[in-house]
């Protein structure tokens, strides 16, 4: 079963037109790569009576599970 160099055979060039839609489906299932847009937020502004510490129900539980 030896083939010259030159001559394709009929399994060969299935073989690279399966691999060659594989790559082409891959390829086009790939998101689209985009520049990252940097986003800029502002600083939240300090609350009017200073502090910015609330005391509620679920800082309460915390606590009592951390008393020994």
């Amino acid at each position: 079963m030896s083939q010259s160099p030159g001559k394709l055979s009929r399994r060969t060039l299935f073989a690279g037109a399966g691999t060659a839609g594989a790559v082409a489906t891959v390829a086009s299932l790939m998101p689209a790569v985009q520049p990252a847009v940097p986003v800029v937020q502002e600083p939240k502004a300090a609350p009017a009576k200073g502090g910015g510490y609330q005391l509620t129900e679920h800082v309460k539980r915390y606590y009592k599970t951390t008393l020994i």
